[in-house]
């Protein structure tokens, strides 16, 4: 337990020393929310964008450089699993994620008058899913693309997109009909659908569910796919 959570912490250490992670995570969301003077409608929206970023923007980038440098080669021989450094990048994206929505929540409540969440405890499970889904969506991006710069080129590639057209940037009733329909079919989609019905305060469990199948799904396909070298 203690290496983990040393792992942990240094692997946490490492994405607060990024000034794309920084700015992307922490600075980003908050200048949009300035531009929308404030709006808590906004605010479940860019949660989800915030934990994207980590899980399909950051994370197959570092795993892959981390198989690509054969560190995770290396640590099989080791007492510390490769599974173990894995784990610790989960929970030091979902912990960065946490900080970088606190400050938003925070700034949209204290600075913009926004109104405080409705059910907290549901926010806090549909964060939790939402950020542990978009890491297995990152696993599974890491699995398939085996380079640094093509896992980080694909991770954004899937990210952008998926962040617009799943409401997380905008909201998917400004969005054309033919692109709302795609949006629906989009894993981001019940996240964010997720954390705005704990916002206002409504006990929706349907996308919780869908949100913990897709982790199902998304962890049992990358850990067929994964090669550690």
């Amino acid at each position: 337990m203690k290496a983990f959570t040393a792992l942990a912490a240094t692997e946490l250490r490492l994405l607060f020393r990024d000034p794309a992670s920084l700015f992307f995570m922490m600075a980003f969301p908050l200048m949009l929310l300035v531009l929308k003077r404030g709006d808590s409608g906004a605010v479940p929206g860019y949660l989800a964008m915030i934990v994207a970023i980590g899980g399909m923007g950051a994370l197959p980038g570092i795993v892959a450089s981390y198989r690509e440098r054969k560190v995770l080669k290396r640590l099989a021989a080791t007492p510390i699993s490769p599974v173990l450094l894995l784990g610790a990048q989960l929970v030091a994206q979902v912990a960065a994620g946490l900080a970088g929505s606190v400050l938003l929540v925070v700034a949209a409540i204290a600075v913009f008058g926004a109104e405080a969440p409705g059910n907290v405890l549901l926010l806090a499970a549909a964060f939790l899913l939402c950020s542990v889904m978009v890491c297995s969506l990152g696993f599974v991006i890491a699995a398939v693309v085996r380079n640094t710069r093509g896992a980080s080129l694909i991770g954004m590639l899937v990210m952008f997109p998926m962040i617009f057209l799943a409401g997380a940037a905008v909201p998917r009733t400004a969005l054309p009909d033919s692109l709302r329909r795609i949006g629906d079919f989009l894993p981001l989609t019940p996240g964010v659908e997720a954390l705005g019905d704990a916002w206002s305060g409504t006990a929706a469990v349907f996308p919780l569910l869908i949100l913990a199948g897709i982790i199902v799904a998304a962890t049992a396909v990358a850990a067929v796919l994964f090669r550690w070298e």
